[in-house]
């Protein structure tokens, strides 16, 4: 365990921390900015994780029709139903396990920010002598800004968000969860029966809600770092597979306009009375009197037989 513990704070932690507070010294000595470009960055060299994730979902979604028609035809038969499911991902060059692979290299890298936000920004003196055994002794720059200043918009990034002056007591702890309610609604993919559905529906609101109750016990620093990574997933996410989640949010509740010649739709034209045709007068005499337009048209029948009887003779 000791080796493991060495590992991950050589690998994770060191470099986590000396990167923000390298990025303290560059951008003024402002943390609130040292956070928010380090999340970026982190984002960035994640960018190929997350195309490749967000992808594997976006084909997912596609195969949900297919999924519940194969679901529904062999409904008692689960074996055949786990061979014709994986059949169907051959088919279509869909790996299942692509939607969970980045998720999972990227959780090592969550949890090295949680404790490399806590370990920069120490709140006692045993926190501070601490961080100086983590600062790279070549990199002169990250020990002259130590102790780092953690003021960010009247908020101090060190202390929990529940401490920090109103309204961003309660603010921090929304805007993690609203962005990370969009975040979800944005790769939620469609349920293929009412059992995923409810599942979706409770993982769409348990998560952000539980998340920001977590935030109230955490620093701002890290908060303000959640909030940073769900905008920009949220960006990622919707050049990728689209903006119709939040579009739909957008035009929720909006009534269809209804169309009209401004719009450039066709307008059937109305026919007046005097635009329509006329019958002739015969028409209107064999209208009148069909029987006497029957007798019209037997009398010339007999006049043109008669006709041709006299040419023979």
């Amino acid at each position: 365990m000791e080796l493991i513990g060495e590992i991950w704070n050589g690998v994770i932690i060191r470099p986590m921390i000396n990167s923000l507070v390298l990025l303290y010294w560059v951008f003024f000595s402002n943390f609130g900015l040292a956070i928010i470009v380090f999340t970026v960055l982190v984002r960035g060299a994640m960018f190929p994780l997350s195309v490749k994730q967000s992808r594997s979902m976006k084909a997912m979604s596609a195969l949900q029709p297919k999924m519940k028609e194969i679901q529904e035809k062999y409904k008692g038969d689960r074996p055949r139903l786990s061979q014709e499911t994986m059949k169907l991902y051959k088919e279509h060059g869909v790996n299942p396990i692509g939607c969970i692979g980045p998720l999972v290299l990227q959780m090592p890298i969550f949890f090295g920010l949680f404790w490399a936000l806590r370990g920069t920004l120490p709140s006692t003196p045993e926190r501070l002598a601490d961080l100086s055994t983590h600062l790279y002794s070549w990199l002169p720059q990250v020990h002259q800004v130590v102790p780092l200043n953690g003021q960010f918009l009247s908020m101090n990034l060190a202390e929990y968000s529940s401490k920090n002056p109103a309204p961003f007591n309660i603010l921090l702890p929304v805007l993690v969860g609203a962005s990370m309610w969009l975040m979800q609604k944005m790769t939620t993919m469609p349920s293929i029966n009412q059992q995923q559905a409810s599942t979706n529906r409770m993982m769409l609101w348990m998560m952000p809600l539980m998340f920001g109750f977590f935030t109230l016990n955490f620093e701002s620093g890290l908060a303000l770092y959640w909030i940073v990574s769900n905008v920009v997933g949220i960006v990622i996410q919707g050049f990728i597979t689209g903006w119709e989640p939040i579009t739909n949010l957008l035009d929720f509740g909006r009534t269809p306009a209804e169309p009209d010649a401004a719009d450039g739709a066709p307008v059937p034209a109305l026919s007046s009375p005097s635009q329509e045709e006329e019958p002739n007068e015969d028409d209107r005499d064999h209208s009148e009197n069909p029987r006497r337009g029957n007798r019209d048209r037997s009398k010339g029948a007999r006049r043109r037989a008669s006709g041709r009887r006299n040419r023979r003779r």
